[in-house]
C-alpha cells in the first residue's frame, strides 16, 4: 500500500510533471501613479486614466499606451489583474485624497480669476495628485514655475488685485535663501498684498513623502556637492545614470502617495494655506 506521504507517488514522467508552476495572478485595483508593466510588450508605465475597458501607462519619457484592463500585468515583481475601483470604493468615506468631504461627481468649475503657481514639475504633480479633486471644485488652476527667478516678472504680468490672487509655492523657503530675498521683494512690490509666497523646508519635494511609504525609516543623507535626487537613488540603489532613470524614480515614490496621509504635516499645511488665500474672495460663489 501505497503511503500518502510517497513523494514518488504516480508518474514522474507523466506530462506537465516537469513543467514549473506559472505564477498565480492577483487581483489590483487600479490608482493612478501606480507602475505596472505589460507582460506582451514590456512596456512599464505609470497609471494615467482608464475608461471603456481601457487603461492608459505613460513611461518615463513621457510615451503613452493604452492597454486593456484585465490580466497580463506585473506589479512589483509579481503578476496581477488590473482592476477598476468600484463605485463603493470610489465613494467610501465621501473623501477626496486631500482629507476633504468629497461632493457629488460634477464638472469641474469655471476657473476662477486668481491662481496658484507650484515651483517644480515634481511639486505640481504631487499637488495635482493630493489636491486635484479640491482645486477643480474650487475652480482654482494650478501652474507650473520653472524657477523662483521667474517670478517678479510673472506677478508684474498677471497684475494680481482683490478677486485675482496669487499664490506660489516654492521649493527650500529658509531665511537668507534666494528664494526667501525674492519672495520678500514680491510682497514689496505693486499688488503685494495680494500676493501669497510660501514654501515648504525640505531640500527637494521627494523629502516631504513620508520615507516609511517607501520602505525607509529616514530618507538617506547626502553629501555636500552631490545632486540631492541622484544621491538619494544612489543610496537606495536605484538607477541615476540620467534624467529618464530620476523620472523613473520620482514616479515609483509618486505611486506610493494615495492621500494626504502619506505625506508630511509641514506640506499639507502650506498648500492649504495657499487654496485658503486664493479663494477667499470668491467663497460666497464656490458652492
Amino acid at each position: 500500500m501505497t503511503s500518502p506521504h510517497d513523494r514518488y507517488v504516480g508518474d514522474v514522467l507523466s506530462p506537465g510533471r516537469q513543467q514549473p508552476r506559472r505564477p498565480v495572478s492577483t487581483d489590483l485595483v487600479m490608482a493612478p501613479g501606480m507602475v505596472v508593466e505589460d507582460v506582451t510588450t514590456g512596456f512599464c508605465g505609470a497609471v494615467l486614466r482608464w475608461e471603456n475597458g481601457i487603461v492608459v501607462l505613460e513611461d518615463r519619457r513621457g510615451k503613452r499606451r493604452s492597454f486593456p484592463i484585465g490580466a497580463g500585468f506585473w506589479y512589483e515583481g509579481k503578476p496581477v489583474t488590473l482592476k477598476t475601483p468600484t463605485k463603493a470604493a470610489a465613494t467610501a468615506g465621501r473623501r477626496t485624497a486631500s482629507g476633504s468631504v468629497a461632493t457629488p461627481l460634477q464638472r469641474a468649475r469655471v476657473a476662477l480669476p486668481s491662481r496658484i503657481y507650484v515651483e517644480g514639475r515634481h511639486d505640481a504633480e504631487l499637488v495635482e495628485k493630493v489636491w486635484g479633486d479640491d482645486l477643480r471644485h474650487s475652480g482654482v488652476v494650478v501652474e507650473y514655475l520653472g524657477g523662483v527667478d521667474e517670478l517678479p516678472a510673472i506677478v508684474a504680468e498677471f497684475e494680481p488685485q482683490r478677486g485675482r490672487r496669487l499664490g506660489v509655492l516654492v521649493d527650500h523657503l529658509v531665511p537668507g535663501s534666494k528664494e526667501s530675498r525674492i519672495a520678500a521683494e514680491v510682497a514689496r512690490g505693486s499688488g503685494g498684498d495680494f500676493v501669497y509666497v510660501t514654501g515648504h523646508p525640505f531640500i527637494d519635494i521627494w523629502e516631504a513623502v513620508k520615507p516609511q511609504r517607501i520602505g525607509l525609516s529616514n530618507w538617506p543623507t547626502v553629501a555636500r556637492g552631490t545632486d540631492w535626487k541622484h544621491g538619494i537613488c544612489a543610496a537606495l540603489g536605484w538607477p541615476h545614470a540620467d534624467q529618464a532613470d530620476i523620472a523613473a524614480a520620482w514616479q515609483r515614490i509618486l505611486g506610493r502617495v494615495s492621500s494626504w496621509t502619506d505625506l508630511e504635516p509641514s506640506l499639507l499645511t502650506k498648500v492649504e494655506e495657499l487654496i485658503d488665500f486664493v479663494t477667499q474672495d470668491h467663497i460666497d460663489t464656490a458652492h
